[in-house]
């Protein structure tokens, strides 16, 4: 196993590491974790690095630890889906359409509302945040800006300007889940880009301070991605091969 480091952070980099390796399966029923001093050999890293890893896992809900049982991998259903750093490494490491309709169906849920409390609610600066994620958006569209981050600076800058601390919590998951999103929805179209003007328009109605076309208006762009999973799931179901049915003589 080899470290995987981001930036100089080997605790970060450890973390990293093994939690995609407990979301993919690696470790489990059938392989239950390692103990510390193997996977401190494993690493490379000191006892006190590994245990705050396993102690950032732990609190992410993917390991638990027993007085006598030592740290073993909890059920999927104790893993914090909403830690960005899990919904990360499931989208990434174990994709499946299921899993980005579910979250697609949390944003329908969110994102909307989002944009109606913006249109109420948004600060000055909280509209230039949203403005200049659609400068940016256009820049990526000729080349100057990343497509995929601009796309997201508008979604985050949305849930920003609703001035809720509780809508200003989940920037992390929507950023997480939209880069697996984003990337999905583009390539299924062909085109690397998003619709800037569909987003414009939510920006419009939020600078207008109209609510329900705000709300309506991201509905809409959100049920385009909906609509582009139920095909895509559809198109797999389609391609894989019916089983060949056999007459039974009597």
């Amino acid at each position: 196993m080899t470290l995987l480091r981001q930036g100089h952070n080997v605790t970060t980099g450890i973390v990293n590491q093994l939690g995609a390796a407990i979301v993919t399966g690696k470790y489990g029923e059938k392989n239950p974790f390692p103990i510390e001093a193997e996977l401190c050999k494993q690493l490379g890293a000191s006892r006190s690095v590994l245990r705050e890893a396993v102690k950032m896992l732990t609190a992410k809900g993917l390991l638990v630890s027993r007085p006598r049982h030592g740290t073993s991998v909890q059920a999927e259903a104790q893993w914090n889906l909403l830690d960005p750093d899990v919904l990360r490494w499931l989208l990434e490491r174990k994709f499946s359409l299921e899993l980005l309709a579910q979250f697609t169906e949390v944003r329908l849920a969110v994102e909307p509302m989002a944009a109606m409390l913006a249109a109420r609610k948004a600060t000055p600066d909280g509209l230039a945040q949203i403005r200049e994620a659609i400068e940016r958006m256009r820049a990526a569209a000729r080349g100057e800006d990343d497509p995929l981050e601009s796309d997201i600076a508008f979604h985050v800058a949305v849930l920003g300007a609703t001035g809720n601390r509780f809508y200003a919590r989940l920037e992390g998951v929507i950023d997480a889940a939209l880069r697996t999103s984003i990337q999905f929805t583009n390539q299924y179209k062909g085109v690397a880009l998003a619709d800037v003007n569909e987003h414009r328009k939510v920006f419009d109605a939020i600078e207008a301070r109209d609510p329900q076309r705000a709300g309506e208006l991201m509905e809409k762009i959100i049920h385009e991605v909906m609509d582009l999973i139920a095909s895509a799931r559809h198109k797999s179901r389609a391609d894989k091969p019916t089983p060949r049915r056999y007459a039974v003589e009597s």
